[in-house]
């Protein structure tokens, strides 16, 4: 639905597919005044606004597929003219129907929470003499007003300028708007958010807890999308920018990161595997890492079909956990970079795979193919059947508290260099890192070495965010706003090379890794690699197997791998614009053609 079309009724509906929190039942009336008059209806008029996030345009194109790719995820745009392919190829034409979906899934959200404001600003019970109505109704204005930022951010960062439609379609309206520029857009939802935030509820008071938006998520968004407002953006005439007025923005992140972890902080647990694991197993605990997170139903949600650990199923498969792929591979720099004690590594890069058997081994394609190990149907405690993919109804987090103890130390650092304060929020991620006996080392020694500026201090939070954040899709957006993303894909691109040179000639940087790895899978089932980081000439006994590592990154035809040539090709020198990232994406021709004239791909060189 075009968010330009007039519409003569809107009917409010609810989003079935979520996960317990919001119900089966559709609002059959167009009166808004009446929805938003009580309670009940209005908690059913907000839940319109979490429709789209069922729909195909996010639960597995915008939250995931369409964020490669980065240094730390990749996908062979070039080997397909398909529609996800032009996105990871950034050659997406305006015919490309993922854009034309996530444009309308936009808009749609957009147009719902526009009826909500309205619906709950303009109405009695807000005013209501009842203090538990009042509470209950300024939360639900704070979570539309949350959810209308987001996906205004997410516009921001795929389009550019966009249309900024901030009322709700009635007769006399407006409805053929031109683009307004990103950053005052930006501007305007923060502003929105802070104006609600305090009036909103703890996840710990809402009855679904972190699968609704929560003050803690609405504080988080406020300071991770004032670093974006903050940030580089791209110009329709292919240079970057940043605001004059992007300090302003680094201390509306720090003080809103702070004033969660003043009000509500929490300590990191400690499991960091289980934060992840608690997705697959549908436990969602509040006063914990994750925020909030987009709550799909049995039979909703992509987490483990197109992201995740691969599971072969199938109706002939010796299992009944169904079928899972994982579209975007894990470049071996990245699983490299990390340091060998970092717990985070083993739990965010998979080697393997469940065969059809159900039994575990290497994944195919090896190095070319290391997964996403936060992930997979594989860790359902219900197998959903052996003929089953899509819809496993894995939750998807959306932001953890990490993240916000991140950010407080980026925007600490840009504001005032790596003080103390900086240094303490950079530690309290990296002990949950490392064993504690290992903290004097790779937490406390290594956070002064990297503190002797405030340059080095943001290469390390560069660094940190990845090894934090891997899989989780968000570094796309990050490279973005700090404007070295062309750079790190070059920088990607050149250790690729090093490291398949190295294996040939055994000299370099990374000649110390394994030409051939040996794996096994132990008593407990357990997937078990002998040598990840080092040479071994012969494996201990014969239950190992050998598989073709450093090696496998070239051969005597290519040289190189076709993918490390290509698969960033035009993030790096084939692009319009050499050492520029063209990530924006032309407007949809369905909304061109419906705005009677007043959208055009002109600019970015479309």
């Amino acid at each position: 639905m075009q968010f330009n079309v007039i519409l003569g009724a809107i009917a409010l509906c609810c989003l079935a597919s979520c996960q317990d929190f919001l119900e089966p039942e559709s609002i059959s009336t167009f009166d808004t005044e009446y929805v938003f008059s009580n309670v009940d209806d209005a908690r059913k008029g907000v839940n319109a606004i979490y429709v789209p996030f069922g729909d195909d345009a996010f639960r597995s194109r915008l939250s995931n597929n369409m964020a490669a790719n980065t240094d730390i995820e990749r996908q062979s745009g070039w080997t397909s003219s398909g529609d996800r392919y032009q996105i990871w190829d950034l050659q997406a034409l305006s015919s490309n129907n993922d854009l034309r979906r996530v444009w309308n899934a936009a808009y749609q959200a957009i147009r719902d929470a526009n009826i909500a404001i309205e619906g709950i600003e303009g109405g009695e019970a807000i005013n209501s003499a009842d203090v538990a109505t009042v509470r209950t109704m300024n939360h639900l204005l704070g979570e539309a007003y949350t959810l209308r930022a987001y996906w205004y951010s997410m516009l921001t960062y795929y389009f550019g300028d966009v249309p900024n439609v901030r009322q709700a379609p009635k007769a006399g309206n407006e409805f053929f708007l031109e683009r307004t520029n990103r950053n005052e857009i930006l501007s305007q939802v923060i502003e929105d958010m802070i104006a609600v935030e305090g009036n909103m509820m703890w996840a710990e008071d809402l009855p679904y807890g972190i699968e609704q938006v929560n003050r803690e998520f609405t504080l988080g968004m406020i300071a991770r999308i004032a670093l974006q407002r903050g940030g580089y953006y791209l110009q329709p005439d292919l240079t970057q920018a940043r605001e004059g007025d992007y300090l302003d923005y680094y201390q509306i992140a720090k003080d809103y990161t702070e004033r969660l972890m003043n009000l509500k902080d929490r300590e990191l647990p400690r499991d960091f595997r289980q934060v992840f694991l608690n997705n697959s197993k549908f436990i969602s605990p509040t006063n914990s890492d994750v925020l909030f997170e987009v709550p799909f139903a049995i039979g909703n949600g992509d987490v483990g079909w197109n992201i995740g650990i691969r599971v072969d199923g199938g109706a002939t498969a010796a299992h009944n956990y169904g079928s899972g792929n994982n579209y975007l591979a894990i470049p071996p720099t990245y699983y490299y970079s990390f340091d060998t004690a970092d717990i985070r590594r083993d739990v965010t890069c998979a080697f393997w795979k469940i065969n059809v058997d159900g039994e575990v081994e290497i994944t195919n394609g090896g190095i070319t193919n290391i997964a996403q190990g936060k992930w997979s149907r594989w860790f359902l405690d219900n197998p959903p059947g052996a003929s089953t993919a899509k819809g496993t109804g894995i939750n998807w987090p959306m932001l953890r508290y990490a993240d916000v103890i991140l950010m407080h130390a980026e925007a600490e650092n840009e504001l005032n260099g790596p003080t103390g304060l900086a240094q303490e929020s950079l530690k309290r991620v990296r002990r949950r890192a490392f064993r504690e006996n290992e903290w004097n080392d790779k937490v406390d020694g290594y956070v002064s070495t990297v503190s002797t500026s405030k340059e080095d201090f943001f290469e390390a939070i560069v660094d940190e965010r990845a090894w934090e954040f891997g899989g989780e899709m968000i570094r796309k957006f990050e490279l973005i706003r700090w404007g070295n993303y062309s750079e790190k894909m070059e920088e990607t691109v050149e250790n690729l090379k090093a490291m398949a040179d190295a294996a040939v000639t055994g000299t370099g940087k990374y000649a110390y890794l394994p030409d051939y790895i040996y794996w096994k899978v132990d008593e407990s089932g357990d997937f078990v690699v002998l040598n990840p980081d080092s040479e071994v000439a012969v494996p201990p006994d014969d239950s190992w197997n050998r598989e073709a590592w450093t090696l496998a990154l070239s051969d005597e035809i290519t040289v190189y791998d076709e993918w490390i040539l290509k698969d960033w090709r035009n993030y790096i020198d084939e692009g319009p614009r050499p050492g520029i990232v063209r990530y924006v994406f032309p407007i949809p021709e369905e909304a061109i053609t419906n705005s009677q004239g007043t959208l055009a791909n002109d600019g970015y060189e479309f």
